[in-house]
């Protein structure tokens, strides 16, 4: 069998009508989509000869002639080219036919597609009729003798100087089937006449190629491409095909005079007028295309999510604020930790009445996504203005359903802000869960969380401490506006969760989880194995109180990680113009002595040298000799003003080099492009306006560091090995070979008559000097790699 696929092209001015109005399918939009995306993503697979035969004459013009090129290269997209499957030639005709490149030219898609593009527009007279003759004596150039089928795509524009009835009728005698693409504004009556039968299904338009696409391998699948993919179907749609013609119609009769035979008389008359116009011709017909479920036709996406299809057999959902830790916003069943958590709500007058109900839409939000019917969390309201009230004690609910029912029940008082009492009062009341058991407390933690956006109008210090000291666990949420009384409340700025906006209150409830289910189990790098070394600027240009800022900014990080030789060893470092280590990483293992020493950190008040103080931590505090341990992440961070950054740059990327990650906290203007150098990527840069702010930052910063540390590593960076000694790599080791020197980490000098030795190591080796010599200490092997 042989095929023939006809395009013509009917070029008017593209300003008369748009192109997307000469066909159209009588389907709705998602129909339409459907088709679109199916036609995108199909490929005909099979051995087949196709030939192009493009309309290169003047009535195309050089523009549509470049789009005829275009679709061409389009419509090759939907079929498996290659040497044992589908190759594809090319004839451009006007006047006279040429061959632009045979079919055994290019046997690959991109080959084809580029020799498409590199075809010249040639010009003359559109001659279909002679180019069909030229097929049938010439056959295909290049193609495999018919023992494959053959398919000729003839591109014009539907208006032959010659009738094109006959040689159309003996191409498709030798078993061409003919599919007439039309672009632009084609003629479908000479088109009809060429394609194949049914004339339907072998009729399409180039002006969306997605459903030309569509179309040709519909009609192909089954006789010649394989079946269509399991449940796709070809479907039937009414269409409508347009076309532009120029007609003569009446305009009216208007008085003309006209002559007699009589000498010198002339008679008045009636005469008709006439005016040419451009009108659309309609031709109903039937558009066969192929139709594929898409993924989102089973509404995967729950609680409101939008489902957006990728492809397919692909989709991803757009999720409502709360549901995003599903890929189809379902519900979390629970939060992963056991708690009383009692919710203490303002509903004051300064809240408002809008506050208020927003509060209990946030509520509601927050327990669909976090209370399951398993959940180990008991959770409770109450309400406060200038009284305190328990409406809904903690644990008196064990469903999401009944417990908004009762949130729906909540009313707005309004009254006096008394923050401080409230505190007071749902420490001594709020928490009255019944043991099972006389003898048996019931042991799970106690959370308050605050939701409130007015300052308060008695103190909330002492009243909050007198909560924590009673082991309740506080959360403050609120806006920016109490942002300060909110950090009083806490005691810390890690538990302040501040919103900016009515909705962004909603975007905070995945941290509010996170804050939650942190009271039993500290964020940070708890069980992650770290060494981490502060430099910061104790620079003139920081001043005294500012380094104050900076050195209790250390102090408090330091709470975040378990010091001790097996997980995270700290070292501090400050300079001005010189570098001075305060202590190394080996030096305190134990976060209260830790503790002492950094609260004895003085100011240096000179220049400063952040370069100096990167060198001096590369060669004197992140090594083996002092404590730094081979297979564990290294971290330093240096806090500055962006002060003496100009010679950093290179000691930072020796650092990272040698796998060390360098994070720059900045306080103040400086010059980003000179910071991006140091930090080597903004992910390792945090900008922060002023030391005021600088608390706000250290959840970011632990949490960048913390990541950090769950990276893998590579055992030989920075280079355990001592005294230019090579680290070579093993399986899950590293040894070091020396000269002249010896050792685990030739730390010892061969002595006259001795001979150099090397010793394999697992990581988490170190050695420490001790009296009684060089000990060598092993720990739990890690068998990572970082480059």
């Amino acid at each position: 069998r042989q095929f023939l696929v006809l395009m013509s092209v009917y070029l008017f001015d593209p300003t008369v009508l748009l192109a997307s109005g000469i066909q159209e399918i009588h389907a709705d939009q998602e129909m339409i989509g459907k088709i679109s995306a199916a036609g995108q993503s199909m490929q005909c697979s099979a051995s087949l000869d196709v030939l192009f035969l493009l309309d290169g004459s003047y009535s195309i013009g050089k523009g549509s002639f470049e789009r005829s090129k275009h679709f061409a290269g389009k419509l090759c997209d939907a079929l498996d080219i290659g040497p044992d499957r589908v190759r594809v030639g090319m004839i451009q005709f006007s006047s006279t036919p040429h061959l632009e490149f045979p079919l055994d030219s290019y046997l690959t898609k991109q080959e084809v597609k580029e020799g498409i593009k590199r075809t010249v527009f040639r010009g003359g007279s559109t001659e279909t009729a002679r180019a069909l003759k030229y097929i049938l004596r010439k056959g295909f150039p290049g193609g495999r003798n018919s023992s494959v089928p053959e398919v000729l795509i003839i591109i014009s524009d539907g208006k032959s100087q010659g009738s094109t009835a006959m040689p159309a009728m003996q191409v498709k005698e030798r078993h061409v089937i003919v599919f007439a693409v039309g672009i632009k504004f084609p003629r479908w009556e000479e088109l009809q006449v060429l394609a194949s039968e049914p004339t339907e299904q072998h009729l399409l338009f180039a002006g969306d190629a997605a459903d030309a696409a569509n179309g040709l391998y519909s009609t192909l699948t089954g006789s010649v491409c394989s079946a269509t993919a399991p449940g796709c179907k070809v479907e039937s749609h009414p269409c409508e095909r347009r076309t532009l013609e120029t007609v003569k119609e009446l305009a009216g009769n208007y008085v003309c005079w006209k002559g007699s035979k009589q000498p010198s008389a002339v008679r008045a008359s009636l005469c008709p007028f006439y005016r040419w116009k451009r009108v659309l011709i309609k031709h109903p017909s039937r558009c066969f295309r192929t139709v594929c479920p898409e993924p989102c036709d089973s509404q995967p996406c729950q609680n409101g999510g939008t489902c957006v299809p990728g492809g397919l057999d692909r989709y991803h959902c757009l999720c409502p604020v709360g549901y995003g830790g599903d890929v189809h916003c379902a519900p979390k069943q629970s939060l992963e930790c056991g708690v009383d958590l009692l919710f203490l709500m303002d509903s004051s007058a300064g809240v408002t009445l809008e506050g208020f109900l927003r509060y209990k839409a946030f509520l509601k939000r927050f327990l669909q996504a976090a209370m399951g019917r398993d959940s180990p969390m008991n959770v409770g309201v109450a309400q406060y203005d200038n009284d305190v009230r328990i409406p809904i004690e903690v644990g008196q609910h064990k469903d999401a359903f009944s417990f908004m029912k009762s949130i729906d029940a909540l009313n707005f008082s309004g009254g006096g802000t008394l923050t401080g009492r409230a505190l007071r009062y749902v420490a001594q009341h709020g928490f009255r869960s019944a043991p099972v058991f006389a003898d048996v407390q019931d042991d799970l933690p106690r959370v308050v969380v605050l939701l409130t956006d007015s300052k308060s109008q008695d103190p909330v210090a002492e009243a909050a401490k007198y909560a924590r000291d009673r082991d309740l666990f506080l959360i403050a949420v609120g806006s920016s506006f109490v942002r300060a009384e909110l950090a009083k409340v806490t005691g810390n700025p890690k538990q302040t969760i501040v919103y900016s906006d009515a909705q962004d209150l909603f975007n905070r409830i995945p941290e509010l989880q996170r804050r939650i289910c942190s009271v039993d189990n500290p964020e940070g790098c708890q069980a992650q194995s770290l060494d981490l070394a502060f430099a910061v600027d104790a620079s003139a240009g920081v001043g005294l109180e500012n380094f104050m800022r900076l050195r209790d900014f250390v102090r408090s990080s330091h709470l975040h990680f378990s010091i001790n030789r097996d997980i995270t060893q700290i070292a501090l470092v400050v300079y001005g113009s010189k570098p001075h280590t305060m202590f190394a990483l080996d030096t305190h293992t134990s976060n209260s002595a830790l503790l002492q020493a950094i609260d004895q950190v003085p100011f240096l008040g000179d220049s400063a040298s952040a370069g100096s103080a990167f060198l001096h931590i590369y060669s004197d505090v992140m090594t083996v000799q002092k404590g730094a341990r081979p297979g564990v992440n290294k971290v330093v961070v240096v806090l500055t003003n962006g002060g003496g950054m100009e010679d950093a740059a290179a000691p930072a990327q020796q650092l990272r080099d040698n796998g060390i990650l360098v994070f720059v906290v900045v306080i103040g203007d400086a010059q980003r492009d000179m910071l991006l150098k140091v930090a080597g990527s903004p992910n390792y840069l945090v900008h922060i306006s002023s030391y005021e702010d600088l608390q706000y930052y250290q959840d970011l910063i632990i949490e960048r560091i913390c990541e950090e540390a769950k990276s893998p590593v590579n055992l030989c960076k920075p280079n355990p090995c001592m005294n230019q000694g090579v680290c070579i790599l093993g399986p899950g080791s590293y040894r070091c070979e020396c000269h002249g020197w010896e050792g685990p980490h030739c730390e010892s000098r061969v002595l006259r008559g001795d001979s150099p030795r090397s010793a394999v190591l697992p990581p988490h080796s170190h050695v420490q000097q001790r009296s009684g010599g060089l000990q060598h200490f092993s720990r739990a092997p890690r068998q990572t790699k970082r480059h």
